[in-house]
């Protein structure tokens, strides 16, 4: 079975488990696609950074797509995991550096997703690493 483990932080999962939406955009502060075979309806899993490191929820892979930060704003919102435009070009250049204009971020768009509550999250094991994970992402 395939599957894909992306790294987040735990401000954006603290704040789409509480909102249930029935999409996201797990963005990526690079525009380049990371997993090449994703293809739609794949598990998509959320990892948090180190120190935590656990497997706090998932969705299932939709689409992927290279767009201007403006534009995954608009198109997703607050599913984006912030509360406006303003916080995510912050987070944006907190993991990609200082930007001119409007960057371009890879939207990993997934459906379904599903949060564990902290009692239900699972350690993530010594093979899934932020080395053996390239997703990281925010």
């Amino acid at each position: 079975m395939k599957f894909w483990v992306g790294v987040t932080d735990k401000a954006w999962y603290e704040y789409l488990s509480a909102r249930k939406p029935e999409e996201v955009n797990f963005w990526q502060p690079s525009a380049r696609r990371l997993a090449e075979f994703l293809e739609p309806g794949v598990p998509f899993l959320f990892k948090l950074h180190a120190p935590d490191n656990f497997i706090v929820g998932g969705g299932f892979f939709v689409r992927f797509s290279a767009l201007p930060a403006r534009l995954a704003w608009e198109a997703f919102r607050e599913n984006n995991g912030v509360t406006d435009y303003a916080v995510l070009r912050r987070r944006i250049e907190q993991y990609r550096g200082a930007t001119k204009g409007d960057p371009e971020i890879g939207c990993n768009v997934l459906n379904g997703p599903f949060f564990f509550e902290e009692k239900d999250s699972r350690k993530a094991g010594p093979r899934i690493s932020c080395a053996a994970v390239p997703s990281t992402q925010r």
